[in-house]
């Protein structure tokens, strides 16, 4: 099964954020503009928005309980943090964009820290993981094909939605298809 390890935000955060993100979609789904090229945007679904803190891949079922377990360890040593969306951006870069994001602000140092032993934990087991470092991020969009989103990456500069408290660790199980859909295998409290 394909998992990952993450931060869920409140539905009325990221209410928040896509309310303020419709002119961005409008405009990047395909403007009427003569001089304008509609992009093949995929926009994420509320529902299964999340701050990805560890992707482990195709995980054996009879790795699943060893990995619930690591995970409620770091869990345990992690911490609540107050943390909010604010400006954004694009990866790899604005001007070959392949997905479009909002960045995270707050308590951003604890944030790294718990993906970090997320990661470790998959790492142990010899799942997949992250090579590079990690940048706290919700991504709003996946391009199909590259594109210049110069243009469009200042509209969320000024972006500051309200502060909310992450308190949980979450293992999400992704289900891929014409129909995709998250489903939440487990989930810790952060601290003790």
């Amino acid at each position: 099964m394909r998992l990952f390890a993450a931060v869920v935000p409140p539905p009325d955060v990221l209410a928040e954020l896509v309310d303020a993100t419709v002119p961005l979609r409008t405009e990047l789904s395909g403007s009427r503009r003569a001089d304008a090229v509609p992009m093949h945007v995929r926009w994420a679904d509320a529902a299964r928005m999340h701050l990805t803190l560890a992707f482990y891949g195709e995980v054996a079922d009879a790795v699943v309980p060893r990995l619930t377990e690591r995970l409620t360890r770091v869990a345990g040593r992690g911490t609540a943090m107050d943390l909010r969306f604010a400006g954004g951006g694009a990866f790899p870069n604005a001007r070959r964009a392949r997905a479009r994001w909002v960045g995270v602000e707050g308590d951003r140092d604890p944030l790294r820290r718990l993906a970090a032993s997320a990661v470790a934990a998959g790492r142990r087991l010899r799942l997949g993981g992250q090579d590079r470092a990690y940048r706290p991020h919700l991504t709003l969009a996946r391009l199909r094909e590259p594109a210049d989103v110069r243009a469009h990456v200042d509209k969320l500069a000024a972006y500051r939605g309200r502060s909310w408290r992450a308190t949980e660790l979450v293992l999400v199980r992704s289900h891929l298809g014409p129909a995709p859909k998250h489903e939440t295998l487990a989930s810790w409290p952060l601290g003790r």
